[in-house]
């Protein structure tokens, strides 16, 4: 899907493009790509790279354009991952700027692309747009971070009863998770970085404090994945012996009920049993038998939970 803006800003839909224009382009059609290669010269080979969800955070410039590609957190309903990351590309010439990913993402909305609606500061330039896409990257990034913690919480409430292995799965899974987000924020580190010891001579007041926010919350990011895939990593190991443990108890239950219900059982095979037992003229035999096989398993019940052993 391609939305035409008039300006960086993104406050007002224009149906065709023209000078200083902003073209925010979203999972594109075959035919969308074919319109950015031919009606603005973007080149095929850039698209391609950004459309590769494996592609890393990167600077590239050429003689009539230059690239920005930021790696940014999306959801996941397919691979079991709750959060994964998937670059966001901003192409830059004198007459436009063309931001482009391939999924649907928080960071640039198309319902409503606009990121700064509910800020004073207007966007300035293209290097102020690119900051802001900065700064926004890392506060979905935070809001995901809350989200993941708020879900692992809840699996080690059931990993404490569990003895499956389907709880620490889903561990890992989140922990994979932090793992992608660690690797695209320091990605996204280094790129901030580049652009700052490129731009220092030309920062502007406004921009110079852009890239104080959007390093700040890069960092905060990138700490806040780290002590969560740390901690998840402690988890893993504790919750792995949790579950053997659990294991271990209900096998040791199984063997003490066991044991319990063998007593009436041997009692049983020695009086079935075709030999002369003293007892089989006596009508109350059945039932003293019976009585007795009960009153020594529950004495047996009863010694094995003085041993703690039930």
């Amino acid at each position: 899907m391609i939305r035409i803006f008039k300006s960086l800003g993104g406050y007002i839909e224009i149906p065709a493009a023209q000078n200083g224009c902003w073209l925010n382009v979203t999972n594109p059609t075959a035919d969308e790509i074919q319109t950015l290669i031919h009606d603005f010269s973007m080149p095929e080979d850039v698209i391609q790279d950004i459309l590769d969800t494996d592609e890393r955070p990167r600077l590239e410039y050429d003689d009539f354009w230059s690239l920005i590609i930021l790696r940014i957190p999306v959801p996941s309903q397919s691979n079991g991952v709750p959060f994964y990351t998937v670059p966001l590309g901003v192409f830059m010439t004198e007459s436009f700027t063309i931001t482009l990913c391939s999924v649907v993402n928080e960071v640039l909305p198309p319902e409503e692309p606009s990121l700064y609606r509910e800020q004073y500061q207007q966007v300035t330039d293209v290097l102020n747009f690119t900051l802001k896409l900065f700064l926004r990257a890392a506060n979905v990034y935070l809001k995901y971070l809350k989200q993941i913690n708020q879900q692992t919480s809840l699996i080690e409430t059931d990993l404490e009863k569990s003895i499956r292995n389907e709880e620490l799965n889903r561990l890992l899974k989140m922990e994979k998770c932090l793992v992608y987000f660690v690797t695209s924020l320091k990605g996204n580190e280094l790129v901030l970085t580049k652009l700052k010891n490129q731009k220092k001579n030309s920062l502007t007041e406004i921009n110079e404090d852009l890239f104080e926010d959007a390093v700040i919350e890069n960092k905060q990011a990138i700490e806040m994945s780290q002590i969560y895939s740390d901690i998840q990593s402690g988890m893993m190991d504790a919750f792995a012996s949790v579950i053997s443990n659990n294991l271990n108890v209900v096998m040791k239950q199984l063997t003490s009920i066991s044991i319990i219900l063998m007593i009436p059982t041997l009692i049983a095979s020695i009086y079935g049993m075709n030999v002369v037992n003293f007892l089989e003229n006596w009508p109350m035999a059945f039932p003293a038998i019976l009585v007795g096989s009960f009153l020594m398993a529950y004495l047996g019940i009863l010694l094995f939970k003085r041993k703690k052993w039930f």
